[in-house]
């Protein structure tokens, strides 16, 4: 038998598909994101390094905090404008919301006697600031920027707060508000886009007018003054509960230019949960989205001090939206199966978020573990 000669023109048998696509899969893993994980490795060392000294674990779990709260809520807050202002240059978006976070915290900060969170962190179960931490609450951030990498939208204020609390009547009154916000917010955007997707429609065809850049601009800034007041205290619980004129400085700085990277890089990987949606480039899709939200946000606000996942008030409002803009123009049913689809894998990431949290809560708290024994031993 002739023997097959090697060269160019020789058949390589092709690998099996399946097999090709796991080394795809570690590829993803090991190389692209070699450097992140690199990163991840080195945070929980350092958490596992400082956390016994408390006047530095406050300042790292701050900086963890700051930078992973922010990045996994752009979503929700800057998400719709950096993906409508894609044609603008990053550094003027950036000073436009580092200048409404400096007055907003800034605010807080003079009018409540240096507490930077507009007193949410006042209620039971948060008053008092830390005099010590485990290595649990120091690595909570470090988690929480692990999931926003892989694109999980989960909640930052059960994720961070949780891990402090000593009452879980704390976590159930979270708990509560925030499954609140996720209804009224799913139910205000079925009805607005049911009533009104046809004439939103209309209103985005063709170019936009110049009145609508400036409409939401206003109006996103209004919306990031919103969260940053509902917001901040998941950020700021590592923190002395009024900070002094220095450490006022540090933190304002810190997420100011920590804001900075986000723009530039046009949003964490996290960004692609907006990019998905239906519509959300136009300027006017993105105006009405954050104005609604915004006035959600506004109103819960205004209920009680009780700190609130915006994260869940955010997706219930992109589900009402979706599911009524699809029965509205009356889709095939492959369509709303996408659609449903779309709703359940972000249900299922906040969901995910508050199993992880609870967890890490009643890991780190003897009270909360005593509660639990005593409900089922009693």
């Amino acid at each position: 038998m002739a023997k097959r000669k090697k060269g160019k023109g020789s058949l390589v048998p092709a690998q099996p598909y399946k097999f090709r696509k796991r080394i795809g899969i570690l590829d993803i893993i090991l190389k692209r994101d070699k450097s992140f994980l690199y990163f991840i490795a080195f945070s929980f060392i350092l958490v596992g390094v400082v956390y016994p000294y408390a006047s530095v674990a406050m300042w790292v779990g701050f900086a963890f905090a700051g930078y992973s709260a922010i990045a996994n809520d752009s979503i929700q807050t800057i998400g719709t404008f950096i993906v409508s202002n894609e044609d603008k240059k990053w550094y003027w978006q950036w000073l436009f919301m580092g200048g409404i976070f400096l007055a907003t915290v800034f605010y807080s900060w003079y009018v409540f006697n240096g507490d930077v969170t507009y007193e949410r962190l006042s209620s039971k179960g948060f008053k008092d600031t830390p005099t010590s931490f485990v290595f649990l609450q120091i690595a909570a951030p470090v988690i929480l920027l692990l999931l926003t990498r892989f694109r999980i939208p989960v909640s930052t204020t059960f994720m961070l707060l949780s891990v402090f609390t000593v009452d879980s009547k704390a976590i159930l009154s979270m708990v509560n508000k925030s499954l609140m916000g996720y209804v009224a917010a799913f139910l205000v955007a079925l009805f607005l886009y049911l009533l009104l997707t046809n004439i939103i429609k209309k209103f985005i065809k063709g170019q936009a007018h110049g009145a609508w850049i400036w409409a939401q601009w206003i109006i996103s800034g209004f919306l990031w003054h919103i969260w940053l007041a509902q917001d901040l205290a998941n950020i700021a619980v590592y923190l002395p509960r009024q900070l002094n004129v220095w450490e006022f400085a540090a933190f304002a700085a810190f997420i100011f230019f920590g804001l900075a990277y986000i723009f530039y890089m046009r949003g964490e990987k996290i960004q692609n949960i907006i990019n998905e949606k239906s519509e959300v480039r136009d300027v006017r899709s993105a105006t009405i989205i954050d104005l609604v939200y915004a006035l959600i946000l506004y109103y819960f606000k205004e209920v009680n001090n009780v700190p609130m996942s915006t994260t869940w008030v955010f997706v219930g409002l992109l589900a009402g939206r979706e599911l009524g803009m699809r029965i509205r123009s009356r889709d095939s049913t492959t369509k709303f199966a996408k659609t449903f689809k779309l709703i359940g894998k972000d249900i299922f990431s906040v969901a995910l978020g508050l199993l992880i949290s609870i967890l890490l809560a009643i890991a780190i708290n003897p009270a909360i573990q005593e509660e639990i024994k005593a409900y089922f031993m009693g």
